[in-house]
């Protein structure tokens, strides 16, 4: 008699049944650098201000040839943009992020970090605290943009007053201004920004983005939802003393632009960390 097995694969040889699928193939799973970006618990939804950390992150690698998803020998995680050190874990690189003010010492359970530079002197100093080691090299990522991109972005100016809310405010903001959904992609926030004569925004990108191009923004506090934290440290550490926000937007048509930045894009271009990926593959 012929055996289980070998009467079934006489029977697909003769075409009595479609082979059977050959296995899925196996992905060696390799280290590499994580670049961190958060997303929206809802949805497919790509908030463009985070968003930002992979185009800044892979835009700094092109210019030395590398690619995000390279292996290396170690792998690791690199905090670029966003209030996001509560999802940091010790060893982790970090490279201009900053600190959430809503988040307590408990959502911090790092011990050790490698600190190239961070958003601003605020989150140094709760860092500092901790015992870790942080330079003064401040300022976050979104700022280099225009060095990044060149003639890709150029301010032209002529549209007016925009409004960019932050997330937890879209939906909820009554104006006659045009709203810039934080949703869109990145670059048509980026561009619409660049039309503008005058930036208000909840939404710290797009205060950032404005300024960075020499457009005057100002940031507009519709709610409690966020801690003031990430502001003060994003302008602390552009070089101001102070942050004078407005609290309706048509107070901020009022009070126009705040203070330019005071910052030179050098010294955070060069803390970047092209070492982690400059290690020669095992």
């Amino acid at each position: 008699m012929l055996g289980l097995g070998l009467r079934a694969r006489l029977k697909r040889a003769i075409g009595g049944e479609p082979p059977a699928a050959p296995p899925p193939p196996q992905h060696e799973v390799y280290p590499q650098v994580e670049a961190f970006a958060w997303r929206p618990r809802v949805g497919d939804h790509i908030n463009f201000g985070d968003h930002l950390a992979h185009v800044v992150v892979d835009r700094m690698l092109a210019e030395r040839g590398f690619d995000r998803e390279e292996e290396v020998t170690r792998a690791t995680r690199l905090f670029s943009i966003g209030s996001v050190l509560h999802f940091a874990s010790s060893g982790d690189t970090v490279w201009g992020s900053g600190i959430n003010g809503k988040m307590g010492d408990e959502h911090h359970q790092f011990a050790t970090l490698d600190v190239r530079a961070v958003r601003g002197p605020r989150t140094a100093e709760y860092l500092r605290k901790r015992g870790i080691t942080v330079p003064d090299v401040f300022g976050d990522p979104a700022l280099l943009l225009p060095d990044l991109f060149g003639s890709r972005f150029r301010r032209t100016g002529g549209g007016g007053p925009i409004f960019v809310p932050n997330l937890n405010d879209l939906g909820e903001v009554a104006t006659d201004l045009p709203l810039i959904s934080p949703l869109r992609g990145w670059n048509h926030v980026v561009e619409r920004i660049l039309r503008s004569d005058l930036v208000l925004a909840s939404s710290l990108h797009g205060l950032i983005i404005a300024e960075a191009y020499g457009i005057p923004a100002r940031y507009v506090r519709l709610s409690e939802r966020e801690a003031l934290f990430k502001f003060e440290d994003y302008v602390f550490g552009t070089g101001r003393s102070g942050l004078d926000y407005a609290t309706s937007i048509p107070q901020g048509l009022e009070m126009g632009g705040m203070a330019p930045i005071d910052w030179d894009p050098a010294p955070l271009k060069a803390a970047f960390p092209f070492d982690l990926w400059e290690q020669p593959a095992a």
